[in-house]
């Protein structure tokens, strides 16, 4: 059944970026086996791809000229007011994500809806009780610092391991099925 699913790399000590954004630690990374196709299989699925205004300000400095994803639409949750690439299929919304969350379903139709970057929104999405599922890639290093993987302000129900596998470089992906508080 599709979903909101946050695939994310995250440092061994819960990290997604430096402080300052900075993404030089995982991009060393680039080109591990396995990860290529684990990304693939996982687009196949995505119909849908929402991020938020940080995420998508470094995208368009950090790849200017280019729009990574030209034929999946994409909403950006932004308080500013910014361009689309010529082209892509962007909407930029702003409120709380839970307003959002049938509108993002019918635009990803039979697909997934994938939170990209940003732990704040994966979070937001979360407590709102929209997130379904978290692909973690585990980088082996340790930033000791940075923008967590998932800032919640509290304990979660516990999470269903779906799958777990080794990829090249010593990269662990895990597939957790995001815990529902017990009414």
């Amino acid at each position: 059944m599709p979903g909101f699913q946050y695939f994310v790399a995250s440092s061994l000590d819960g990290f997604i970026a430096t402080a300052d954004d900075d993404l030089g630690w995982l991009l060393q990374f680039d080109g591990f086996a396995g990860g290529k196709e684990s990304y693939e299989a996982f687009m196949a699925e995505v119909g849908c791809i929402v991020m938020g205004g940080e995420t998508y300000a470094w995208l368009r400095k950090n790849e200017p000229g280019h729009w990574p994803y030209p034929t999946t639409p994409c909403w950006v949750f932004t308080r500013h007011e910014i361009s689309a690439p010529h082209g892509a299929d962007v909407t930029f919304v702003r409120g709380p994500v839970a307003e959002f969350v049938a509108d993002l379903k019918a635009e990803a139709g039979d697909r997934n809806v994938w939170i990209v970057g940003g732990g704040v929104l994966a979070a937001q999405f979360a407590d709102a009780g929209a997130l379904d599922e978290i692909i973690i890639s585990i980088i082996p290093v340790v930033l000791g610092s940075g923008k967590p993987v998932l800032p919640m302000s509290g304990p979660t129900a516990p999470m269903e391991l779906l799958s777990a596998h080794t990829m090249g470089r010593g990269i662990m992906e895990l597939r957790y099925r995001f815990g529902r508080a017990q009414a």
